[in-house]
């Protein structure tokens, strides 16, 4: 058993740390006031190789492992969970063609996206259809070589800025959820529009959107492995971006700690710094014991789809854990910052709208408390 990251791995950890810290967290409150999406950073997240972390070598991808995403996604979450989340939604729309596509598919949908900044998005949300898949009401229907798509998708990352998604449709409504399949629509093709730019509490640097398809035409060369494999394919991707989502909470979580360790440490009150305050104290303690159990979750996740192995349930509960200990240890900064921490000024008031919404995409924690549940009640083992 080896706990120690490799010297390529601390080579990631180190060259994403300085981008986050020169690139991302100068601009992180300016962005997160203007509900803007930073064009200009992601330009040099694209130049860095983190937009085309996902994509195989054999594509000109960056072709990241999923523990050395995990490392890059916190120290991204670090910088600024929503430019985090523009950049891991890249990777998001990215895997299902990495896992499911042809190499035809990747030739021609994922090459073009390491030639120049370009966006992708995941399209499965719906309005009534969030953690229910059943309930999609996405329709493609299929008229000779393409299929017809109607229907919207809601709280989609990227989506206003994205020129390719992978979109999840009916194919057979009688099916329910066995009856999704998954398309890649090139997001200039006729018919599709987008909504408006959601208002979000946090990660307001991230462009989120609506998008409507009237009678989008797609080839039926562009279905991803093939009909009716949409759930199985959405499931597989969501077990691969769970540890990167744990890595945001981590993230986060970590920002906030070394923020707060920072303020309690020169905030004197009663003569003595707030830090030495044994309530204060035994907080600290509690904040760094947490995030390192969530790290060290995370990392066992994301080693184990590395190797082939089967983690919906590991990858699950890293995911729970670590995005509940960015909720506690956000708050708990704000606590300790007092009346200042409820302030704009100072970022952990951010950090702490950031942490709420890692709780609920890619699948909410009560969702993820499902899935493994399920998984433990189908084993033939007990846990360990």
């Amino acid at each position: 058993m080896d706990f120690a990251l490799s010297e390529e791995h601390l080579a990631f950890k180190e060259e994403t740390h300085k981008f986050a810290e020169k690139e991302m967290r100068p601009k992180s409150h300016e962005y997160d006031e203007k509900n803007e999406f930073p064009l200009e950073i992601m330009q040099k997240a694209f130049a860095a190789g983190f937009l085309t972390s996902g994509i195989p070598a054999e594509y000109n991808g960056a072709g990241f492992s999923t523990l050395i995403n995990t490392i890059v996604c916190e120290e991204l979450a670090w910088g600024c969970a929503g430019m985090y989340t523009s950049i891991m939604a890249n990777t998001l729309a990215t895997t299902p063609i990495v896992l499911f596509g042809s190499d035809e598919q990747k030739k021609k949908f994922l090459t073009p996206l390491t030639e120049k900044m370009t966006f992708a998005c995941f399209a499965l949300t719906e309005k009534e259809a969030g953690s229910d898949n059943s309930a999609i009401q996405t329709t493609a229907v299929k008229k000779g070589d393409q299929y017809v798509i109607n229907g919207s998708k809601t709280f989609i990352t990227n989506g206003g800025v994205s020129q390719l998604g992978v979109v999840f449709a009916s194919t057979d409504k009688s099916r329910g959820a066995r009856g999704l399949t998954a398309f890649i629509v090139p997001m200039d093709t006729q018919g599709i529009t987008i909504g408006k730019h959601e208002n979000k509490m946090g990660h307001r640097a991230s462009n989120t959107t609506e998008i409507y398809f009237d009678e989008v035409k797609i080839p039926a060369a562009n279905v991803l492995r093939r009909e009716g494999m949409g759930f199985i394919i959405a499931m597989k991707t969501l077990d691969y971006a769970r540890p990167a989502v744990g890595a945001g909470g981590v993230g986060v979580a970590r920002a906030a700690f070394e923020e707060a360790l920072k303020y309690t440490q020169s905030r004197v009150q009663f003569g003595r710094p707030i830090a030495t305050f044994q309530h204060n104290a035994f907080k600290l303690a509690e904040m760094a014991t947490e995030i390192e159990a969530a790290r060290l979750m995370v990392y066992r996740s994301a080693w184990m789809l590395d190797n082939g192995m089967k983690a919906s349930k590991e990858s699950a509960m890293a995911k729970v854990m670590a995005t509940d200990v960015a909720m506690k240890v956000t708050v708990d900064a704000v606590q300790l910052f007092g009346g200042y921490g409820y302030m704009k000024e100072y970022p952990v008031e951010k950090m702490m709208r950031d942490a709420k919404l890692l709780q609920i995409y890619e699948g909410t924690n009560e969702i993820q408390k499902h899935v493994i549940s399920l998984e433990l009640l189908g084993a033939t083992k007990n846990i360990g």
